[in-house]
């Protein structure tokens, strides 16, 4: 028996083993191939407990419907995503991974061959049924290719970014025992002029010296520590496929997402001015304004890299960034690539005189607040409240995404998840008592409830 809340808005997710076995691997194999109609299908995996046995079934029942499986092996999601979407031939993909969750979870990352995500309604609901209804009669079986992208994926790298423009300097580089440990070695060997200070790079799903992921700032004391001890310009941390990278400047103090986000637009705009770039509605004010200062056209999107990619498309938007250090370039397909952030950023600190810290010290200009959670009933009540309550002295009113309030001095937005049973919370104002006073005011009527 199949359970079915593992289909969830992005991806396939759940224990393994447990909610997710060698036999739903299979299924999922075969129901891609049909959904899609897709004659050749790539996968790749993470280095989890169960990765393997997973990445052996999934092949099994992709190759029973006739297609042809490509296996990468060993790799990122960005790598993942480059494989699938710079050969023509290949039409789909499935990654077996589940990212940043904790080591007893697994699960599937799903593409078409334009790289956009299967999720809830672009396909998931289909596949769901199709792996729930039982395996499908095998086909003339199709070809297993093994192969390494590695190569080729670093080589585009070189192509959106100057490895010569990079200056010799030390990088501390945690990768929380996930799939960059197994990637960065490879590229660091083209960047000879940097000293790498490694941390964790052994492959280990059990994720024995911390969580990987970086948006927890208790799992980058030891990065922290590293990069203040050994003098290094810069730390870096990746969660576990390695599709989101987090910072601290050279002292070891955090550098939030939303400075990297203003950072990282002031390069594209350089490039390309006048472009749009996308910033997710939880997003600092002050990175619109940042967008705006450099001749660029910020434009708010909701949260979630399927609907992101999709806007991206849409809008023809040549960067985007989340605040779960998610960020997007039109030059990498429109997904997400962490180590061109790191490669751009290095670029930017070859460049500047100033350190990381004093490049992202005038962007901290508001007081917000870390995203807060509430176990809510009636999400929706909750939202209506807040929207009578406060949209008719509110200078703007956005409503893409739960609904974001905005007023002279400070603004609010609440959505409801889309992967937990919570409405979250994001506060910024212009200064911290009144962030302090603002939050207050708002978790009292959400707790009315």
């Amino acid at each position: 028996m199949i359970d079915r809340s593992i289909f969830k808005a992005y991806d396939i997710r759940g224990t393994s083993p447990g909610q997710i076995d060698e036999e739903t691997a299979y299924r999922v194999g075969q129901s891609v191939v049909e959904e899609l109609d897709a004659h050749t299908v790539v996968i790749g995996r993470d280095m989890r407990g169960t990765s393997e046995l997973l990445n052996s079934a999934l092949v099994s029942g992709i190759v029973s419907r006739g297609a042809d499986a490509v296996d990468i092996g060993l790799t990122t999601t960005p790598m993942f995503y480059f494989a699938v979407a710079d050969y023509e031939l290949h039409d789909a993909g499935v990654m077996v991974t589940a990212s940043h969750n904790p080591a007893e979870y697994n699960g599937f990352k799903i593409v078409r061959g334009d790289v956009l995500p299967v999720g809830a309604g672009s396909g998931m609901e289909q596949i769901r049924d199709r792996v729930s209804s039982g395996r499908l009669p095998e086909e003339p079986v199709g070809n297993l290719v093994e192969t390494s992208v590695i190569d080729d994926y670093n080589r585009k790298l070189s192509e959106l970014v100057d490895f010569g423009s990079i200056r010799p300097m030390a990088v501390a580089v945690d990768a929380g025992n996930g799939m960059a440990g197994h990637t960065l070695p490879s590229l660091f060997s083209r960047l000879p002029q940097l000293s790498i200070k490694p941390l964790y790079f052994e492959l280990d799903g059990r994720f024995p010296n911390h969580e990987a992921n970086p948006l927890k700032t208790e799992t980058l004391s030891d990065l922290q520590s590293l990069t203040a001890s050994s003098g290094a310009a810069i730390g870096v941390a990746y969660d576990g496929d390695g599709d989101r990278i987090g910072f601290v400047d050279e002292r070891g103090d955090p550098v939030s997402p939303d400075a990297i986000h203003a950072l990282l637009s002031r390069e594209i705009l350089a490039a390309r001015p006048g472009a749009v770039i996308l910033h997710d509605v939880r997003s600092s004010r002050m990175v619109a304004e940042e967008i705006s200062k450099a001749g660029g056209v910020p434009l708010q999107s909701r949260v979630g890299h399927a609907f992101i990619k999709r806007q991206m498309r849409e809008t023809g938007a040549a960067f985007a960034g989340e605040l779960s250090a998610h960020y997007y370039f039109r030059d990498f397909f429109g997904v997400e690539c962490s180590d061109l952030v790191l490669l751009m950023l290095l670029s930017v600190l070859s460049r500047e005189e100033q350190p990381l810290g004093e490049l992202v010290a005038p962007l901290a200009r508001y007081a917000k607040s870390p995203e807060i959670n509430f176990e809510v009933a009636n999400k929706a009540a909750a939202i209506r409240l807040l929207r009578e309550r406060y949209a008719q002295e509110a200078e703007s009113v956005s409503e893409i995404d739960g609904i974001r309030l905005d007023f002279a001095d400070w603004w609010f937005n609440v959505r409801p998840s889309n992967t937990e049973p919570l409405l979250r919370l994001n506060l910024e104002a212009k200064t911290k008592p009144m962030l302090e006073e603002k939050t207050a005011e708002i978790t009292a009527i959400i707790k009315s409830l």
